[in-house]
């Protein structure tokens, strides 16, 4: 065999190699995420595998642009809200690895998904800020990942979403994930492929 016909052999192997991982993440981000991840991942403004440092309750004071003219400009308003603080610990998107991330939740949405406790590994997909600044995980639970102790591998406990009716990313219940291990650096390539193949 003649050297360019081998260096065409090496290059065809390697590139069915790829796609071949490349399906692989995606079956394990279905698996994990849901028949809905790549909708998942491209809603996000912010994802990342990260430590939850602290919660708190608190209220929130925005300011909210006025639309008649017999009040001022702005007009002060308070929102119920939780305060969440991160160390990002494997940046995927809109985040540095080692951030302290800091973000404020409507209470209602807090309510809304599975309660996260101080000290908890997490996977999370946030909604880009709004304009009063707040954020919640898409799709509620759906954007909350369980991660395992060492926070680099998904937790065994983990649960997945079924298949959704129509579009709305929170109708219907989990039910339990393949037991399989699954690290956060196979999702990130799944997550940053789909992000990739919205732009």
């Amino acid at each position: 065999m003649s050297l360019p016909r081998r260096v065409l052999v090496v290059v065809i192997a390697c590139l069915s190699s790829f796609a071949a991982a490349q399906q692989s993440d995606q079956v394990i981000a279905e698996r994990v995420l849901g028949p809905q991840w790549k909708q998942l991942s491209r809603r996000a403004g912010m994802i990342f595998a990260g430590t939850l440092l602290a919660a708190a309750t608190q209220t929130v004071t925005t300011q909210v642009a006025a639309t008649d003219q017999v009040i001022p400009a702005t007009t002060p308003s308070t929102t119920p809200a939780v305060q969440l603080s991160f160390r990002v610990d494997h940046a995927i998107a809109g985040v540095e690895r080692g951030q302290i991330l800091t973000i404020h939740e409507w209470a209602g949405a807090w309510s809304m998904h599975r309660p996260m406790s101080r000290g908890q590994h997490m996977l999370i997909f946030l909604y880009p800020l709004s304009r009063l600044g707040f954020t919640s995980p898409v799709g509620g639970s759906l954007g909350q990942v369980a991660l395992d102790p060492t926070g680099k591998n998904v937790s065994k406990y983990e649960r997945k979403p079924p298949a959704l009716i129509g579009n709305d990313l929170t109708r219907r219940p989990p039910v339990p994930a393949d037991p399989r291990s699954v690290s956060v650096v196979q999702l990130e390539r799944a997550i940053r492929s789909a992000r990739n193949e919205e732009e």
